[in-house]
């Protein structure tokens, strides 16, 4: 019996040290479709004018990282903290290992050159610090990413990579 209770405590104290090894924000989902990177700080000085503006220099790079599915980003929401969001509202697929760059601004959307455009010439992310949301179109999250100007860039560009 004594020996049961060592190897059970053994077992159960690996298992909590392997837990507590994983940080708490590393919670990955059950999605193909992820953050890659985001160019929060458009380069220059922020001017959000429709005609000469540089809204379109801040963007979201989305990445299909399935080896065998294609997804359909209709339907999918992309939000900040502040609860500004774009939704995809025409098809555009993304074939596995394919991305989109999200832009602000203005322009004609095209999957030969993966873009789309927000139609918007507000800026969606902050400079200093936001969190970005990717929701599925059945309205769960896909991907979530939080920066800090201080904290997340190191070399201070303006652009942070996730999933590489």
């Amino acid at each position: 019996m004594r020996i049961r209770l060592v190897v059970t405590t053994a077992v159960a104290a690996g298992a909590l040290t392997a837990l507590a090894a994983v940080p708490a924000h590393a919670a990955e989902y059950s999605s193909a479709l992820k953050i890659r990177g985001i160019q929060y700080d458009a380069p220059g000085s922020d001017s959000n004018r429709c005609s000469g503006g540089n809204t379109a220099q801040e963007y979201l790079t989305i990445k299909n990282y399935s080896r065998s599915t294609t997804v359909n980003l209709k339907g999918y929401v992309v939000k900040d903290a502040a609860g500004n969001k774009f939704t995809f509202t025409a098809s555009h697929t993304l074939q596995p290992g394919d991305y989109v760059k999200l832009r602000g601004g203005n322009g004609s959307d095209s999957d030969t050159k993966n873009v789309v455009y927000r139609d918007n010439c507000n800026f969606m992310w902050n400079n200093d610090k936001d969190t970005i949301y990717v929701y599925k179109p059945s309205g769960s999250r896909a991907d979530v990413h939080s920066y800090t100007r201080s904290g997340s860039d190191a070399d201070r560009n303006g652009y942070i990579t996730y999933h590489g």
